[in-house]
């Protein structure tokens, strides 16, 4: 679903859409919202997915970035287009929605415009706040267990670091993660970026989250990629 999600969008010209709007008639609607999610992530504008429902109804889930309520913008498009939205409801991150399937495309342009009253051409700048580098003593997963046995969310978001590495070795594990071995200062460390096949750069800056890698009965640190640029 995502692969075709992101067909879509590669194969349209979107131009520059502040919203994305995706209905697939063979999508499942148990699994919408994990598709908006990775569109939301990968392009950084609000995304709806839909998937069928009854009776010519198709039900979409939405995810949102920070700079847009998207309850509230469902609710202004529901009232300046009455009886366009069957019912919606959420919050500011996250919603879902019932259409008429033959409203899709008038609910699409209607909820770009909403959109595009709300938010500003530097809203969809995504911008990644770290922590900075994580020092090398500090790669154990004493540290790493330390980090997240708290309770993080929405304005008090968990710790991600940033620095420079070398690529020393990678490969894809489980047809769909790409598996790195990195370098920085000689010391060598494991990561992986989830759900990308995409090659790294040889010298690259990486924004991670530490974690735990249990394999085989041993524990070792590996370091979650978010996003990585060439240096």
């Amino acid at each position: 679903m995502q692969e075709t999600a992101l067909a879509a969008i590669d194969g349209r010209d979107y131009g520059d859409s502040y919203s994305l709007s995706l209905f697939d008639p063979a999508w499942h609607q148990g699994v919408i919202g994990i598709v908006a999610g990775r569109i939301k992530d990968r392009y950084h504008r609000p995304a709806l997915a839909f998937a069928r429902g009854q009776a010519g109804e198709i039900r979409g889930s939405g995810r949102s970035i920070p700079a847009l309520h998207l309850r509230d913008a469902l609710d202004q498009t529901a009232v300046r287009h009455p009886g366009l939205i069957q019912k919606f409801g959420g919050h500011a991150a996250a919603a879902g929605l019932t259409l008429r399937e033959s409203d899709f495309e008038r609910f699409r342009s209607s909820f770009e415009e909403t959109v595009r009253r709300l938010l500003s051409p530097a809203d969809l700048d995504r911008v990644i706040e770290t922590d900075g580098a994580l020092a090398p003593d500090d790669y154990t997963p004493e540290t790493v267990a330390l980090l997240y046995d708290r309770v993080w969310g929405q304005g008090f978001p968990a710790p991600r670091f940033c620095d420079e590495f070398e690529l020393a070795a990678q490969r894809i594990v489980g047809g769909k993660h790409v598996k790195l071995t990195l370098s920085c200062n000689g010391r060598r460390v494991e990561a992986i970026r989830f759900n990308s096949t995409e090659s790294p750069p040889a010298r690259m800056r990486v924004v991670y989250h530490p974690m735990i890698n249990e394999y085989n009965g041993r524990s070792s640190v590996q370091l979650a990629i978010e996003h990585w640029e060439a240096a």
